[in-house]
């Protein structure tokens, strides 16, 4: 993986937390600061996913097309199944 370093300014009480928090998990401060950034970024795509999903699927003209599309698939099988 590439890195890159960066300087950044943080309240010193917020470093005496990350400090103790790395000391705690034997990792590098570095190492817990880019989980972290990590894992709110993850978070933050996860509910971007999630409202635009939620805001396309809120249109009730899709929900519509939807169900139809899913009626007709249905119709379309065979009892048998789908030979592959």
């Amino acid at each position: 993986m590439n890195t890159q370093k960066i300087a950044i300014t943080v309240p010193s009480d917020l470093l005496d937390i990350i400090d103790k928090t790395t000391v705690q998990r034997s990792i590098s401060r570095s190492k817990f600061i880019s989980l972290l950034l990590r894992e709110k970024l993850q978070e933050e795509r996860n509910s971007h996913l999630k409202n635009e999903y939620d805001r396309v699927f809120s249109d009730n003209a899709i929900c519509e097309e939807q169900l139809k599309t899913a009626m007709w698939l249905e119709g379309a099988g065979s009892k048998e199944g789908q030979e592959w």
